[in-house]
């Protein structure tokens, strides 16, 4: 006698058939992770103007992201990633470029005159001696930026100081060259300690022909009387 099958319950006729090999696998592509990362430590950039480069990056990871998602869908995802990396990439590079260039167009008091470390340095290869246009600053009111040279603190909150123009002189490089460096005397009641920040200064630069003495150090050249201290 024959036996009449049992119905299969309705919607499950073909479950028995579906396997994980039927389900397309995507991977996240890295190139939007990596413009996401790139984004969120982009906002360094807002210390430092030389990492605005992460942004920078992070825009260029996003779109090549964006191209490949669309070129291979079937293999890659992550578009939502691509985009808040491209937006947030973008926003950074803005918003940092915009707080720099405001920065600089502002922070030199009035009455002073912006001068780099480089305009009182000599060239490669020449004498360890003030070039003819540091000499032309002597009596000037000038502004500097720089870094506090550790052995010339006397105290930890000093009034006197030596200033040279980057973090490897201050930190790593022993005796400075002698045009690397500025005494500077604060007035008032401002003092620093020791740091590694960099210091904005305005004062009245003294520049002299002959080596005044420095404890801890060779010497200088030149002599900043600041008014001015940030």
């Amino acid at each position: 006698m024959s036996t009449a099958s049992l119905p299969e319950p309705s919607g499950q006729s073909n479950s028995w058939k579906e396997t994980g090999d039927d389900i397309p696998y995507r991977t996240v592509s890295r190139a939007a992770v990596l413009s996401l990362t790139l984004a969120v430590l982009g906002s360094l950039s807002f210390l430092w103007i030389g990492l605005a480069v992460l942004p920078a990056f992070g825009v260029v990871a996003a779109i090549t992201a964006i191209m490949n998602i669309r070129k291979y869908p079937q293999e890659l995802t992550g578009l939502g990633i691509a985009r808040t990396g491209l937006v947030g990439s973008l926003l950074i590079l803005f918003a940092t470029s915009s707080y720099h260039t405001y920065t600089y167009l502002t922070e030199v008091p009035e009455g002073y005159q912006r001068i780099p470390f480089s305009s009182l340095t000599n060239k490669p290869n020449q004498p360890d001696y003030p070039p003819e246009d540091a000499l032309q600053l002597d009596g000037k009111q000038i502004f500097i930026k720089g870094y506090i040279h550790p052995s010339s603190l006397s105290t930890p909150q000093a009034k006197k100081f030596v200033l040279v123009p980057d973090l490897g002189t201050c930190c790593f490089g022993g005796q400075p060259p002698l045009t690397h460096m500025i005494e500077v005397t604060l007035t008032g009641n401002k003092t620093v300690r020791s740091s590694y920040k960099k210091l904005k200064l305005a004062g009245t630069l003294k520049v002299d022909t002959q080596i005044k003495p420095v404890k801890e150090l060779q010497g200088v050249y030149y002599q900043l009387k600041a008014d001015y201290l940030q």
